[in-house]
C-alpha cells in the first residue's frame, strides 16, 4: 500500500507566517494593518494564503532595492 501524500498547508496561522518570514507576530500584524500582507478571519482565527507570503518577500524585496 501506498503512504499517503502529505498536504501542504494553504493557508498559515499569523505565528506559522511569522516563522516562514522570519519575523516576530507583531511585524505579521503591522504587515496585515498597512494592507502589505493579504489575510481572511475565519472566526476569531487570521489566516494568511500561502501565496501571500511569497508576495510580501517579492514586495519587499522590491523596496528594499
Amino acid at each position: 500500500m501506498n503512504a499517503p501524500t502529505p498536504i501542504t498547508p494553504r493557508v498559515l496561522r499569523v505565528e506559522e507566517a511569522a516563522r516562514a518570514l522570519g519575523i516576530g507576530r507583531s511585524l505579521v500584524y503591522d504587515l496585515i494593518r498597512s494592507g502589505r500582507l493579504r489575510s481572511f478571519k475565519v472566526g476569531s482565527r487570521r489566516l494568511i494564503p500561502a501565496a501571500a507570503i511569497d508576495e510580501v518577500i517579492t514586495t519587499l524585496t522590491e523596496e528594499a532595492a
